[in-house]
């Protein structure tokens, strides 16, 4: 009996091995089905492979996005500027030092209109609206042919700055220092300017250029 106990038990044991097999295919194609109704349908052309899309990021298939509201054209402000001096002041005071700035600027509009100011304030953009301010207010109007040629030669002097300014047809605008940022923003042309002085004053000497083109007369 104990010989036929055992081919019992080793006829057995196959059989419990396959539908041991069979019960584990079972459960994975389970769980492989499970996780298909699981996850979330692929849209059309979504490939989960490749690499995720940026959102708002740029396509470079399609080029960039346009901008809501472009810039539009910038205005051209009325009169050029430029800043010919710009120095930091410093007042001692019982508490400390305080510090201030003063600009001084020309202004012009190329076509005969040229002014000098200046402007003083604890920042800088502060001086700078101040001295365009001031020099819409001193803004003269030069007179001028029409080429842009001064009538006759011009000599002055404005406190210890001395400035000559002449027509010289055909050379171009032969000046220095601050002398030539007037006569350029005022649009005169062919001229040659001469500083006698040995003031290195910028804001004296674009005044004393200023007072010259005061002094022409049409001719």
């Amino acid at each position: 009996m104990s010989e036929e106990k055992q081919q019992e038990a080793t006829t057995d044991t196959p059989e419990l091995e396959v539908k041991s097999d069979a019960a584990a295919e079972e459960a994975t194609a389970a769980t492989s089905k499970k996780v298909a109704t699981d996850a979330p349908a692929a849209k059309d052309g979504d490939d989960r492979k490749g690499p995720r899309r940026r959102r708002g990021g740029n396509d470079r298939r399609g080029g960039r996005r346009p901008r809501r509201g472009g810039r539009g054209d910038r205005v051209r402000p009325e009169f050029d500027q430029k800043i010919v001096s710009i120095r930091r002041v410093t007042r001692v005071m019982a508490g400390g030092r305080r510090f201030s700035f003063s600009v001084s600027m020309v202004i012009g509009d190329k076509k005969g209109k040229v002014g000098v100011g200046i402007g003083k304030a604890g920042d800088t953009q502060l001086a700078i609206e101040k001295a365009v301010r001031d020099a819409k207010k001193n803004m003269i109007v030069v007179p001028m042919t029409k080429e842009g040629f001064i009538p006759h030669d011009v000599h002055v002097k404005y406190a210890s700055s001395e400035v000559m300014i002449m027509p010289a047809p055909g050379r171009g605008l032969v000046a220095g220092s601050s002398v030539r940022t007037v006569l350029e923003l005022a649009g005169v042309k062919d001229v040659t300017a001469k500083i006698f002085s040995r003031s290195k004053n910028k804001l004296n000497n674009a005044r004393a250029a200023v007072e010259a083109l005061k002094q022409l007369k049409k001719g």
